[in-house]
């Protein structure tokens, strides 16, 4: 199930979208300012965010920009009421995927949250994956997700921040294969790739001099050659 928030001040609005996304099978969750929100982001994790323009205090399009500065790729939906003045462009380059203009169709709205979870679905499997509770285990190496830790034999791999993401993306979707340009995106963000074109196959090399026993002949993180990398879904 996926999980949308809200984030106007209008109470009668959260009535309305709450009702409207409980009903086609979401999650939800909202707040009424900028500063809650980004509060209630942090905890609840969202899929998808619906963006009011005209906040009190913080307007929509900065609070998009700081959520962007953050690193957060969730997608987020711009709500306008049809008297504001907005200059769309100001939105998109802060960072917004979409506007719905309030008042807006309930089944219109729902067809673009679907559409842009739909587009989204790898960067949102990604955000969950590094965010997730519990750990999966592939022989004796165990990831931990809420805690950032991978262990081999019960032992801390160190790994570093980014290393970590690797591992976790990969460990999310065992057996499938990606392309270094995937993971590049995937970790750095659309847009970035050409910045880090050499970067995967460095942090690679340094993750399986961490996990696995022979590193020229690793059995846990696995080249699929002219393709890309995968986790091992089974030990041979």
């Amino acid at each position: 199930m996926y999980k949308v928030m809200l984030i106007d001040d209008e109470e009668s609005l959260h009535m309305a979208i709450e009702k409207l996304l409980t009903k086609n099978g979401y999650e939800y969750c909202g707040a009424t300012d900028a500063e809650s929100g980004m509060e209630m982001l942090a905890a609840e994790k969202p899929d998808l965010l619906l963006l009011d323009v005209m906040l009190p205090g913080m307007n929509g399009f900065d609070l998009c920009a700081r959520i962007r500065a953050e690193g957060r790729r969730i997608p987020i939906i711009f709500l306008s009421a049809k008297n504001d003045i907005v200059d769309k462009s100001i939105g998109f380059r802060a960072g917004g995927d979409d506007y719905v203009t309030k008042p807006f169709d309930a089944t219109e709205l729902i067809l673009r949250i679907e559409a842009h979870i739909r587009r989204h679905k790898d960067t949102i499997d990604f955000a969950r994956c590094t965010t997730r509770d519990g750990s999966v285990t592939i022989g004796d190496l165990e990831v931990r997700f809420d805690e950032y830790q991978v262990l081999v034999h019960g032992v801390p791999a160190n790994l570093t921040t980014k290393e970590f993401e690797i591992v976790a993306f990969l460990a999310t979707h065992p057996g499938k294969v990606f392309t270094r340009g995937q993971i590049q995106e995937y970790i750095w963000g659309e847009g970035e790739v050409d910045a880090h074109s050499n970067s995967i196959t460095v942090f690679v090399r340094k993750i399986r001099e961490k996990i696995e026993e022979n590193p020229s002949e690793p059995k846990y993180l696995l080249t699929v050659q002219r393709v890309g990398y995968k986790m091992a879904d089974t030990l041979g």
